[in-house]
This record gives structure tokens, sequence and C-alpha cells, in this order.
């Protein structure tokens, strides 16, 4: 057998140390291509999960509304809540504040179905009552010279805006069965139970409310032929038909122009017409002198009917056509009718007044007022 020298082997070795190198290196790069394949997969993986539409009630909710219907609306644990005093004065009854999610919920259907309080101003109010001071006229301005002197203004007349308030409160009721039912949507029937009902209940109020622990209608405002210079504050102009419980006879349009044109110009860019829908069917029918309609349909889905060129809302609560009647309103509600909420709605569950029924007693403090009696008009059907 043949004998490898010292010098032999050492040239080997050397040779073999950058194969052995590059073997390694390899064995490295595999494992790196393996774990970029790996980490590429699970971002795959993510991006499709992302983009999956989730399954019904699954992970859409935020802890806290899963936590509230879960734990209270289903079995009345109330571990954890936070507790909110229902009675704005003394605090000594409590209730439970909703979550976010269930609050707009219920907020979404009041906009959409209390036809008043989607045309008219809304602010959120942190304590019971909400006072606002008007300038009576506005303020007193005048012209000088640039360096002549300037004449005192006249001080201006205030008055005070405060809503008149009161909580507004519903109490609908589900069986228990239906409660331990997990397909059952608690979160969405309860939302659009107390919507549906507030809705109704503050529609009513917005237009013909008395003002005694509810919001004060715009109809139970006071009214005044007097055109604006020579009203009281606080009063709603009329315009009467001239007739008793009646359009006039020939150009019945005419009363409604002349309705439109006694709104200030600063008004009638946001202006509406506001009735019910015995009296807009009744206008429907009006023609021109030509034969053309004065109330024309929206053109598009979601675009709202125009009657003079002005929307129309229609609001159940508002009066039929009758002698000396106001059936209806033209103004800028955002201007003219001002509505207080006061913080979020709460819920107190009942289950044992009417078992085997449990009551949700849901309540929420509203005011509401005119602000603004030059904003609105009223048709009044009477001779004078």
């Amino acid at each position: 057998m043949t004998s490898v020298t010292y010098e032999e082997k050492s040239m080997i070795e050397t040779k073999a140390d950058p194969l052995e190198a590059s073997f390694a290196g390899a064995e490295d790069i595999a494992e790196l291509r393996a774990g970029m394949a790996d980490l590429k997969a699970k971002l795959d993986g993510a991006t499709i999960a992302a983009a999956r539409p989730a399954l019904s009630g699954a992970g859409t909710r935020a802890p806290e509304t899963k936590q509230f219907v879960d734990r209270y609306l289903r079995h009345g644990n109330t571990a954890a809540l936070e507790v909110k005093a229902l009675d704005g004065a003394t605090g000594a009854t409590g209730g439970y504040a909703v979550p976010t999610e269930i609050d707009a919920a219920v907020d979404s259907t009041l906009a959409s179905q209390s036809p008043i309080r989607g045309i008219a101003n809304v602010v959120r109010v942190g304590s019971s009552g909400y006072r606002k001071l008007v300038a009576v006229g506005g303020f007193a301005s005048g012209w000088a010279a640039e360096d002549a002197a300037r004449a005192e203004t006249a001080t201006p007349t205030f008055a005070e805006i405060a809503p008149s308030m009161g909580d507004l409160f519903a109490n609908p009721a589900a069986t228990q069965q239906m409660l331990d039912d997990a397909a059952f949507d608690v979160e969405t029937w309860l939302a659009g139970e107390i919507g549906q009902e507030f809705a109704r209940a503050e529609g009513a109020a917005f237009v013909n409310g008395d003002g005694v622990n509810k919001p004060k209608g715009f109809l139970k405002a006071p009214i005044a032929a007097q055109d604006d210079d020579a009203r009281p504050f606080g009063t709603l102009q009329y315009l009467a038909t001239g007739v008793d419980g009646d359009f006039p006879a020939a150009s019945p349009e005419d009363i409604l122009i002349d309705l439109v044109q006694s709104l200030r110009a600063p008004y009638r860019g946001g202006a509406v017409f506001v009735m019910n829908s015995f009296t807009l069917a009744f206008i429907r029918k009006m023609k021109t002198a030509d034969g053309a309609f004065i109330w024309q349909p929206g053109l598009a889905v979601g675009q709202p009917d125009t009657l003079l060129g002005y929307p129309v809302v229609e609001a159940g609560d508002m009066p039929d056509i009758a002698s000396g009647s106001t059936p209806i309103a033209f103004g800028n509600f955002k201007a003219g009718y001002l509505i207080a909420d006061r913080g979020e709605t709460a819920v107190l569950r009942d289950p044992f007044t009417a078992k085997p029924f449990v009551h949700f007693y849901a309540t929420r403090r509203v005011g509401g007022q005119v602000s603004n009696s030059e904003a609105i008009k009223l048709l009044k059907f009477a001779a004078a």
C-alpha cells in the first residue's frame, strides 16, 4: 500500500476545508429558504383569513359589548358592569349604560325613523338641563370713518333657551328561553325594539309635546300673523289660507309659494316642508295652470321628494287639514328647533315582574324646544 507523506496529507486537508464549508453554507441556505417558505405560508394564510368574511356573530363585537350581552342581557350577571344612575336628580336608582355599539344602533334607528330628529339641531349634554343665551334682534352695529369716533352701541337683549327635558323610556320583553338560545341575536333585537319605541314617542313629542316632563313640540309654541320684525321672541308666524279648513279654490298652490317666501333667504337654504301623509296626498294632486304637478318625486334612490324645489318630510304626528289647524310647516329646523340628548341609553333587566318574560327597562333623557322662531313658518287653514 502506498504511503502518504505529511506534506501530501496537509495538502488534502487544505483542499477539503473549502468543500466542507460549501456544504455547510448550502445547508444554511436550505434552512433559510425553508424558514422563508414557512413565513410566506403563514402570511398568506393570515391574508386569506382577513379577507374571508367572518361568520355571523364570530369575533364581530367589541369585548365590552360581548360581555354586556352574554353576561347581563342573557343571564343577569352584573359583575364588572359599569353602573349608571337613572335618576339625574338623586342617583338613587341604578341602571347599566349600554355599550357604544348598541347605543349607536339605537341612535341610528332614531335618526332614520324619528322625522324631526333627522332635520333638527341635536346636541349632547352632560347634565340634567341645557341653557343657551340668544341675542334677540342680533347685535347693534354701525359705520364710521377711519379716524372718527365710534358711537356706543345699544346693549342687546338676551333670551334664554332651556329645552323642556323628560325621561324617555321603553320596556321590551323576551322569554328566558329566547335569551338562552345562542342563535338569538339579543343585541340587534334590543337595539331595534328600543330604537323604534323611542322614535315613536319622541316623534310625537317634538311635534305636539306640551313640555311637561317631555320636549315641547314646535306646534305648541305661540303663533301670530305678524312678520319677523313685529312678533315677540319665541312666537312662530303663520299664514292663513283665507278659507276655513281648506285651500283657496283658485290657484291653491299660490299660498304655498307665499309660505316659502315668508321665510327669510338665509334660512331657505336648508328648509324643508313637514306634513303628514294625508296632507301630502292632497298636495301631490295639485297642478299649475299649465298642468304641471307642483310635487316632484326624487329622481334617484335616496333622494327626497320635493315640493316647489324643497324636500318634503313626512311626519305622522302632524295634524290633518281641518278648521283652524296648522298641518303644514316650512322652515330650517336645524336653525329653528333644538333637541338636547343627555348621555347614553341605560338598561335595567327585570326578570321578576312578568315571569316568564324578562323585561328590559331602557331610558334616556331628551329635551326639545323651538330655538329660533324666525326659522319655522306655519300654514293655518283659517279665514284669517
